[in-house]
């Protein structure tokens, strides 16, 4: 039996007690904001926010009790959101004991000032090292909700990681009969999949909205314009892929997991909302509360390429989609398609 020690309470650090617990592995979780909740899971075992009663033997702790529940831990898992990663590695890092591997289900991409991206992973294992830390840092990947995982439906991800043999012990904790885990040491193509699909749901969201405006939310749906933004999206992430040093391999990570984005949560929504002719002010404020982090990745990607395109490096006529996403963003553009940009010859 290993000891799994999830820093981050929210709904997937949550779900992930399913197939650990499944295992008969001891899962201590680690609430950062909402106290109500583990007070909640304390007292019954229920996750307000998953909605869904954890596995019998979970152990919930306010941020209080960190200490005692990293004591003795086989694994830590980073379960805080894209916004919460600078706190983690301040705070968490420096706390995990050499030789405990970090396995992180935060998706992102860091952006310097001179638009260089890197994964979170690469990131954080860099400054580390830059201040004596030893941090075997590895994260998951792949088309996974979590309420879809803690009802044990059948799910196939990725952990990606510098170390082979880590991810092969991490695979052996987690696999079920349900969850399915490829591996890879292809840390840059992963994580820029992952992170990727967040901005391109959103961008594929907008034929939706587009569609409820002109047949009402309960007429007829049409899947050709989705269709069309999901092939462009596809086509967008695995330029930044390959750009990132990526492998083709890792893109079909990308395909999945956007397809499961935009059948529901918040980036749906909000690429529903801008398809209907909202604003982002406007879209923003009726979503108050919840976090977008397809918005971050959007932006901060665009921001990057348009650098890199000063550079000579990037072209930004190769991501009309992403551009235009970013466009209705960050400087308030109206929605307008650019549907004929999509259009390109295959030569043979």
């Amino acid at each position: 039996m290993s000891i799994i020690t999830v820093v981050g309470a929210g709904m997937m650090g949550s779900a992930m007690s399913f197939p650990a617990r499944d295992n008969g592995h001891e899962v201590r979780l680690v609430g950062i904001h909402n106290r109500e909740n583990i007070e909640s899971i304390r007292n019954c075992g229920y996750h307000l926010t998953l909605k869904r009663q954890l596995p019998d033997g979970v152990k919930a702790y306010h941020l209080d009790g960190l200490a005692e529940a990293m004591e003795g831990a086989d694994v830590i898992l980073c379960g805080v959101s894209s916004f919460g990663i600078e706190w983690f590695e301040e705070n968490i890092v420096p706390l995990v004991p050499e030789g405990t591997p970090v396995l992180s289900i935060t998706k992102g991409l860091e952006k310097d000032a001179e638009g260089n991206l890197q994964p979170f992973p690469t990131g954080i294992i860099r400054r580390a090292a830059e201040k004596g830390q030893h941090i075997c840092f590895n994260a998951v990947g792949g088309p996974v909700t979590s309420y879809e995982l803690a009802d044990r439906q059948q799910t196939h991800i990725c952990f990606c990681g510098e170390d082979l043999e880590v991810l092969k012990k991490l695979k052996a904790i987690f696999s079920t009969d349900y969850y399915h885990i490829s591996l890879t040491t292809d840390v840059a193509g992963l994580e820029t999949a992952v992170a990727m699909k967040n901005a391109y749901a959103l961008g594929v969201s907008l034929a939706v909205g587009i569609n409820n405006i002109q047949y009402g939310k309960d007429g007829m749906q049409h899947y050709n314009p989705q269709a069309a933004l999901f092939e462009q999206g596809v086509r967008e992430a695995g330029k930044i892929i390959s750009f990132m040093g990526g492998k083709p391999e890792t893109a079909m990570f990308f395909a999945g997991d956007l397809y499961v984005t935009i059948f529901g949560g918040r980036t749906r929504l909000l690429g529903t909302l801008l398809g209907e002719g909202k604003t982002f002010a406007e879209a923003k404020e009726m979503l108050s509360g919840i976090t977008l982090e397809s918005v971050a990745i959007a932006t901060r990607v665009a921001e990057a390429v348009r650098q890199l395109e000063a550079k000579g490096i990037l072209n930004g006529e190769e991501f009309p989609l992403l551009m235009h996403v970013d466009d209705i963003i960050s400087h308030g553009a109206s929605l307008d398609i650019p549907w004929k940009k999509f259009e390109t010859v295959i030569e043979g």
